[in-house]
């Protein structure tokens, strides 16, 4: 007797009954090199014109918003890590500056510079990484080569900080953990002066390059009202011609204090929204310059004061009794924030990265979500690759900018 296949319920929304009428189905990843991840899509082909897709996600579930829930605030952080991790300070800052509003406090002001200039730092990286592989899947080698060299510089500016290269933990509920290292300004600078001229090689490789343009130009194209119904952000927004970034719309840290533009595309294709990912870090360099200014005005406090929710200095810790009983306590169990719920968004490299909290006044959250970016940018993949051929696949995931840390939480 024929054994029943438990799989068969998960296809039944396949169109086999179309195979016999030169209609293929084909499963790309989630192995796949170009996946960008665990992704895995089923793909239904007639010749290689794609007419239906339907994305499958989950491979790399780590039940992180669970997670969330069995710890203390302090001790889930390093956690965000794991999400975007090719921007890993956007996660953590994200988180950090959730619990900061549930918890009603303000940080001091040079760690509100130290923040946005790790944060800017950290699209720069993430930006330039997009651009690396995206370039390879479409063919492009010595883009990839090039990018990562730049990109390089800026992670040792960010392990220079923190001691980190990929998963940061750079960002502290109430602050920032440490001061900017000796010359570290002076390497910023460096690094900031070359940057331009090396985006202008980019530019110069790709930009009128006939085969890129051609990968590129008209396809993938994403609708102002499609980005508005799947509830895209980032590029994937900006790049349908709406102008909305939350670093303007909702300001938080000092970016209601600093100049740069919202670079928007009319064209709403693939190519469009790469020369909008190049402007991006053209702003993000003009942010940094602004910031370096910022930062000789500001004071050496890097830590709320409040010792309700976060630790004494050390030097008081090392001599007043409270103030070590205060710690240990914190340390143990954790702070208790009050009871209430908040959502707070900001505007990672991909786009908007939100975290809801539900607190009943325990050391740990009763509640956690995540809103992150790449989700969304992927279940858009259903309604954007049909009609394309096989080979635009790989173009379309690739400029998606989609990362599966965050994806399967």
């Amino acid at each position: 007797m024929q054994q029943p296949n438990k799989l068969m319920p998960f296809y039944e929304n396949v169109a086999f009954d179309r195979i016999s009428n030169n209609v293929m189905v084909v499963n790309f990843g989630p192995q796949h090199p170009s996946a960008h991840g665990q992704l895995r899509l089923i793909l239904e082909l007639e010749g290689e014109k794609v007419i239906k897709a339907t994305p499958d996600v989950g491979y790399l579930h780590r039940g992180m918003e669970k997670m969330a829930e069995n710890m203390i605030y302090n001790e889930f952080l390093p956690t965000t890590d794991r999400m975007d991790y090719i921007a890993a300070s956007s996660n953590n800052y994200g988180f950090a500056l959730a619990v900061e509003r549930l918890l009603g406090v303000d940080v001091p002001r040079r760690a509100k510079v130290i923040r946005t200039m790790l944060l800017e730092l950290n699209r720069i990286i993430s930006h330039l990484f997009w651009l690396a592989t995206h370039a390879l899947d479409v063919g492009a080698m010595s883009i990839f080569l090039y990018c990562f060299r730049e990109r390089e510089f800026a992670i040792d500016l960010i392990e220079d900080y923190c001691g980190a290269r990929l998963t940061h933990s750079s960002v502290r509920i109430g602050g920032v953990p440490l001061d900017l290292p000796k010359d570290w300004i002076a390497k910023l600078k460096v690094f900031l002066e070359a940057l331009p001229s090396q985006i202008e090689l980019y530019e110069g490789i790709l930009s009128e390059n006939r085969i890129w343009r051609m990968r590129l130009e008209n396809v993938g194209v994403v609708s102002a009202q499609m980005a508005k119904s799947w509830g895209l952000s980032g590029v994937m927004l900006r790049g349908s011609g709406i102008a909305w970034d939350i670093r303007k719309e909702e300001p938080y840290e000092l970016y209601d204090e600093l100049e740069f533009d919202v670079p928007v595309s009319e064209s709403c294709d693939s190519y469009g929204r790469y020369l909008l990912y190049m402007e991006e870090m053209r702003q993000s360099i003009r942010i940094l310059h602004q910031l370096i200014d910022k930062y000789k005005d500001t004071d050496t406090l890097l830590m709320c004061e409040n010792t309700r929710y976060f630790s004494a200095p050390k030097e008081q810790i090392m001599t007043q009794n409270y103030s070590l009983m205060q710690h240990f306590v914190l340390v143990a169990q954790g702070m208790r924030p009050p009871v209430g719920e908040i959502y707070v968004p900001t505007e990672s490299p991909k786009g908007e990265l939100g975290f809801f909290i539900c607190s009943r006044g325990e050391p740990y959250p009763y509640r956690v979500k995540m809103r992150t970016p790449s989700f969304f940018h992927t279940g858009v993949l259903q309604d954007l690759l049909p009609g394309h051929y096989l080979a635009d696949v790989v173009t379309i995931i690739g400029n998606t900018n989609i990362v599966f840390g965050e994806i399967d939480r």
